[in-house]
């Protein structure tokens, strides 16, 4: 089961950084264009939010039953160790927390240009810690591109 899940968290992180990006650039360019707020970047702004936190429960999951997760004081010394257990899972959730405040302040809005203008920030908040955190091979040694 735990490789499955490993796989299934590192593969659909491809999907919710592209659905991320596009996000964030359809945002951004509605934004500076004063365009109006179309039913499709609400969709693509819902399932961009869907995305990040079917990633965020598959990070739970994995957060407690990975051996790359140590909860031993010793252990957190070691930088792999450290990585996974304390500072990815803390800047995914803070990433994630980002992403939904985003999304409910761009619902609550009652400008177009301004709905446009908090996903864009947020979501790019998000976007920038993501990619900040994510165990990229060339960062973390036995990290995977997927």
């Amino acid at each position: 089961m735990y490789p499955g899940l490993v796989h299934a968290h590192s593969g659909l992180r491809w999907i919710a950084l592209i659905l991320l990006l596009a996000a964030v650039v359809v945002a951004f360019q509605r934004w500076q264009g004063r365009s109006g707020y179309t039913d499709g970047n609400r969709k693509l702004y819902l399932f961009t939010l869907i995305s990040v936190h079917i990633q965020l429960v598959l990070g739970l999951i994995l957060y407690f039953v990975s051996p790359k997760v140590q909860f031993d004081g010793a252990l957190l010394s070691d930088k792999v160790y450290r990585f996974y257990t304390v500072e990815h899972i803390t800047g995914m959730l803070v990433a994630i927390a980002l992403i939904t405040v985003g999304y409910s302040r761009s619902k609550r809005a009652t400008d177009p240009t301004t709905k446009q203008r908090f996903v864009a920030i947020w979501y790019g908040l998000g976007l920038l810690l993501i990619l900040a955190l994510i165990p990229w091979p060339f960062r973390i040694p036995g990290a995977g591109w997927f």
